[in-house]
């Protein structure tokens, strides 16, 4: 499964960002694609750590790992952690 993202730039970012970057569309495909790696791996190592702390087995493979670290609640969105800050500060 995979989800489109449209971003909307103004014309002044877009022509920086032509500037900074051979092609555009491919510098923020790349950006999105190495954030979310980095974000598989620290929920991956957050999994790992939870289920051999509690003898759970681990899921096969990098998609059903990061379902399971949400289904076990071991993982909160960013917007589910900012919204529980606000309310518990």
């Amino acid at each position: 499964m995979a989800t489109t993202i449209s971003i909307e730039l103004t014309d002044t970012q877009y022509k920086a960002l032509e500037y900074a970057a051979y092609n555009v569309t491919e510098f923020l495909t790349n950006a999105a694609n190495v954030r979310s790696q980095r974000a598989v791996a620290d929920i991956v190592a957050q999994l790992v750590t939870h289920c051999n702390a509690n003898s759970i087995q681990l899921a096969t493979g990098e998609a059903a790992q990061v379902d399971q670290a949400y289904s076990l609640e071991i993982i909160k969105t960013s917007k589910e952690q900012h919204d529980f800050n606000i309310a518990n500060q």
